[in-house]
């Protein structure tokens, strides 16, 4: 893969004793699975803006769309303080090129979403943000982000990475071909992918790609990436998945016997009723690209959208 890919991440996930309580919340799978692939640049707004640890526990108060971060006892406003750090650490952070960032969940600063924010009279309800984490997705909007909690889903796990791994590979062709060519290049080895995510999105993509010659080329490119991050951002379910493969068997209708042909259609099938992983008709069809040098498919990033070893395709 080259270099690894650039992620920012609430440093408490990585075994930091940052957090209010001076403690900390490790993941072991971010910390050392997905470690292996990603250099991490860790972040924490509280101590950043030069709160102790341990200290005072935050919480937003307020309205969800413009809440109040306040020292939950004695009620300090911490509010333009963390904003006028957050703008200066953004500025920072957009020189890191980060492929994606995971928040921490319901924190009142980092928290992605369901943040619990009070009202006046001491109520809470769980449609906040948390201060920094907006401020982040408001800079970066087509950055994949990603709630650490809602990363032990396989599903959204599986989605959050093949984000990563494709805005870095998007990254790459930035620095190494933002031509025309290579963003025609670049598509015809993800056709398939965005295909299992959002196939109508990815009808655009394929429009657009077949006019890159008419469009000027920082158009083309943003145009390009904003339909890209939205496309991914819809699950790869079972269904799409199968359509997908069937599309695959298609390449091979002169190489493979009948009996082949129906083995294969069985492991779909299976695969698509959520009998078997994805990863047991994905193995019989990377064999059939190897043995027969089906050289558009073996090109396919859906074959291989990330690590192997991350083990995302082995769940029903």
């Amino acid at each position: 893969m080259g270099e690894k890919i650039k992620l920012g991440i609430s440093f408490c996930l990585l075994g930091a004793e940052v957090r209010w309580n001076g403690g900390h919340t490790k993941d072991h799978f971010l910390a050392g699975i997905l470690g292996e692939y990603v250099e991490y640049v860790p972040v924490c707004p509280e101590v950043e803006i030069g709160l102790g640890i341990p200290r005072e526990p935050l919480r937003l108060v307020g309205s969800p769309e413009t809440p109040r971060l306040m020292t939950q006892k004695t009620g300090i406003d911490m509010t333009d303080r963390m904003l006028e750090w957050a703008e200066k650490r953004l500025d920072v952070l957009e020189k890191e090129d980060l492929c994606g960032y995971i928040f921490k969940t319901k924190s009142p600063s980092s928290g992605m979403e369901r943040i619990k924010v009070y009202n006046e009279k001491g109520a809470a309800m769980r449609n906040g943000v948390g201060i920094f984490a907006r401020a982040f997705m408001e800079r970066f909007p087509l950055v994949p982000v990603e709630d650490e909690g809602r990363l032990n889903d396989v599903g959204l796990r599986d989605n959050f990475i093949v984000r990563i791994f494709t805005f870095h590979r998007w990254r790459q062709l930035l620095k190494e071909d933002r031509t025309p060519g290579g963003l025609v290049r670049f598509h015809t080895r993800n056709k398939l992918l965005f295909t299992a995510h959002n196939p109508e999105i990815a009808r655009q993509l394929g429009k657009l790609t077949a006019r890159v010659k008419e469009t000027p080329i920082d158009e083309l490119f943003l145009t390009y990436l904003t339909l890209m991050m939205n496309c991914l951002k819809y699950k790869a379910t079972p269904r799409k998945n199968a359509n997908v493969l069937y599309h695959m068997l298609g390449f091979f209708k002169k190489e493979l016997g009948a009996d082949e042909k129906q083995e294969l259609v069985e492991l779909i099938e299976n695969y698509r009723l959520g009998y078997y992983p994805l990863v047991v008709p994905l193995t019989l069809i990377n064999h059939y690209v190897r043995k027969f040098k089906q050289s558009y498919l073996a090109d396919q990033y859906y074959l291989n959208p990330h690590a192997v070893e991350l083990k995302l395709r082995n769940h029903a």
